[in-house]
Order: C-alpha cells, then structure tokens, then sequence
C-alpha cells in the first residue's frame, strides 16, 4: 500500500486564520469563545460561541476581500470562505503546482461539512416568505451546497483529480482526511486536498442546538469557561466555526519534489454506533470499535501511541463515553499516555472540528507538546489517565491519534506518526 504524508496545512478558526497562530494559543491556554456579537441573542439561552474574527488590521484575522473578491463574496456562504481561506494556505504551504495535463488530473480535493450553508439557507428563506419568490437569490444553490468548497478549490487551481464531499455530522473533516489517504494509497491520485469547514453560527444554528438541549446555557457571563470537557461542570457543548485544509501526498511524490513533511496518516479508522440520533452507544463500543480499526490499519501498535487528541465536547454524555472507550483500549498504556480536548479552547467546529483537530494532532507530533484541556479543575470521577489539565505539557510524541464521532452514531479516528 502507498504511503501519504502531509506537506500543507491551513486553519481557520476562533482563533483567527494561520496553523502558527492557532498553535500558539492553544498551548498556551487561550480561549477563542466570547460573547456573540453580530447578530442578536438577547432572546437565546445561549449567547456564546467561538467566532472567526474578522478584519485586516492583523495577520491572524481572516480578511474575506484577501480570499474574495467583493463582488464575489455574496455568491458564497461563509463555510465556504472559510474552507477557501484554509484551503488556500494549505496548498501555498505544501508548495504544490501542478503544471501538466497529467499532473492536474492526479491532485483532487475531498472537503466535508456536517451542516453547510445554513445562514444563507436562513436568509432565503425568510426572503421567499417575506418578499416573494423573486427575491430568492440566483446563487442561493451554489452558495450552500456542501460540495462547492471542494468545488471552488478545484476551480481555483484546476485540480482534476476526484472531487468529492463527506457529510457525516461532526465526524466530517476526519472522514475526509481518511477517504483521501486511502484515494492515495489505492492509486487514483498522487495529491488530495482534504479536510472540513463549517459555520452554523448563526440564529438558526443556534437555536436548533439549543432546542436540542446540545449547548451548554451555564456560562454565557463567564463565556472562556464553557467548555470544560471531563470536568464536573460540564453541561454542552459550545458552538465553534472554521475550517482545516491538509494537502496529503503519496510519500514517493513528495520526496521527488522536495516537499517539507509534517508527518505520516498511518492509519483511519470508522465505525457505527446503530444506536440512537443524537446520543452515542453509553457504553462506547462504536468508538472504541473505530480506535481499534485505525489502529487495525496501521503499521503501529497500540504502545507507539503517546497522544490522544480526544472528539471530547463537554457533554455528560459524550465526555464519559469516549473516556471510557480511551481507557479500556489503551488500558495497558494509561500511566504513560496523555489524551486532551482542544475543544476546551475553540469550541466544536461539527464538520470542521476533525480536521482541525488532526492539524493539532500533527503539530503534537511535530513540537513534542501536549495542549492543554482547559477548564479541567474538577475531573469526573471516570478519568484514570491523564488529560493534560489546564497547561500545556512537553512530551516525547511519535505518533498520535485523532477523534471525531457524529450524530447518527458516526465515529472515525486517524492516527498520524513522525517520518
């Protein structure tokens, strides 16, 4: 089987936009969740999030007229200004271009989103029922489809090669990731770009959550606080958007040209649940059964795993769920292994948050630093292992795996290693 390597990477995120930055903030403890404050939540039980912050008087801010042009903008939802901005710096970073007929019909793109356009879905709508048919926008399909940032990116470049989508809930980005390695190791392209975005902040996002009873509605004065995976006071999720873009490459390839290496995807496993909508099987089987595969799927055992970069959203179901499934596959490795929630800084991006947590997976594995579960003061009383409370820890990482499980009972994990 061919080997993939990952030459480029791209974030977008409550952080801002940049893999540098966004590393940064998270190991040393920063929080992306704020208050809401462009569109009214008066009337909400949950006024937070973690929101992209816009603007052009920083580098970090994601500046829409420097990956759009204005005239351009209204044609698009913002998942998709997000999937292009991170899509972008991957590719710029991977320092591939592809110059040959054969070259472009070898390099494809597979970017996931749970959700999609839904705020230009929300604003159609109550244009059609307000002001008449008429007053639906031509763009209002291409705007929203799910595909389309695997579209505009091919478009952008004249990628080729497969073009495709994946839309399993919050377990997107990482099933892009996996389907892309395995286009690569099974031979019908040389170059995927892969990855998810996602932005369902919005009115509509956020009350469907909240009707859901999904979202925590305990911090909306202490908002840095909410997401406190593992620890006695979680109670929901919070609301994150963004997008992370990888550019895998068939390992012979990216030698050939030269290409910087930030790791290996060594191995991808999915299962699942056949349980229940929104709540995951209690007794964690289907996570634990897609662990198991990725690590099936591997050139690794079970004791070269040294960081677990945990789906972990805060919630009293899912938080003891995934633990336990931790703890009894890696039941022999507990003292040594270290596992953390980097949603504890940024939220959950749903159809981003496996993308942009398997980049933080690699930059584990780059920088031997473990980021931090923020909020983790009071752990629940399951946790046998450590979780990497509050700071930052240095440690020895070859090889890490990522989470990622959806509504519907969806699960995937990736496991990355050093080359």
């Amino acid at each position: 089987m061919r080997r993939v390597v990952v030459t480029g990477m791209g974030i977008v995120s409550p952080h801002g936009r940049g893999v540098a930055h966004n590393w940064e903030c998270i190991t040393q403890g920063k929080s992306g969740i704020r208050k809401i404050e462009d569109f009214e939540v008066s009337d909400m039980a949950v006024q937070i999030a973690g929101q992209v912050p816009f603007g052009n008087d920083a580098p970090w801010k994601l500046d829409s007229e420097s990956v759009v042009e204005a005239k351009e903008l209204r044609k698009i939802d913002k998942f998709i200004l997000f999937g292009l901005a991170a899509g972008i710096d991957a590719v710029e970073d991977s320092g591939w271009k592809p110059e040959t007929e054969e070259e472009k019909d070898r390099t494809g793109v597979i970017v996931g989103a749970g959700i999609g356009g839904l705020q230009t879905i929300y604003e159609n709508a109550i244009a059609l029922h307000e002001k008449g048919p008429r007053r639906v926008s031509p763009f209002f399909i291409p705007a929203t489809l799910i595909n389309l940032v695997s579209g505009h990116l091919s478009i952008k470049y004249g990628f080729r090669g497969p073009n495709h989508s994946v839309v399993t809930a919050c377990s997107s980005g990482t099933h892009a990731i996996g389907d892309a390695a395995r286009l690569i190791q099974y031979g019908d392209a040389d170059v995927m770009i892969a990855g998810g975005a996602e932005t369902a902040v919005n009115r509509l996002g956020m009350c469907g959550f909240i009707q859901a009873k999904a979202l925590t509605s305990s911090f909306n004065e202490t908002p840095e606080k909410a997401s406190c995976p593992w620890d006695k006071s979680h109670s929901g999720f919070v609301m994150g958007e963004g997008a992370g873009i990888l550019v895998l490459e068939e390992y012979e390839h990216a030698k050939k040209r030269g290409a910087k290496i930030y790791a290996e995807i060594d191995g991808y496993g999915l299962s699942g649940d056949g349980y229940h909508v929104t709540a995951p099987a209690p007794d964690g089987n289907g996570a634990y059964r897609a662990m198991e595969s990725a690590l099936r799927n591997s050139t690794l055992s079970i004791d070269d795993i040294d960081y677990v970069n945990a789906h972990g959203t805060s919630t009293p179901v899912g938080d003891p769920m995934e633990l336990g499934a931790v703890q009894r596959l890696f039941a022999n490795r507990l003292d040594t292994l270290a596992m953390s929630s980097t949603k504890s800084s940024i939220g959950h991006l749903l159809g981003a948050a496996g993308a942009v947590e398997a980049i933080f997976s690699i930059m584990a594995v780059q920088t031997n630093i473990a980021p931090p579960t923020l909020n983790l003061v009071d752990p629940i009383d399951e946790v046998k292992m450590n979780l990497v409370p509050l700071k930052a820890q240095e440690k020895k990482i070859k090889a890490a795996m990522s989470n990622s499980f959806g509504f519907g009972g969806t699960n995937s994990s990736v496991i990355v290693k050093a080359v």
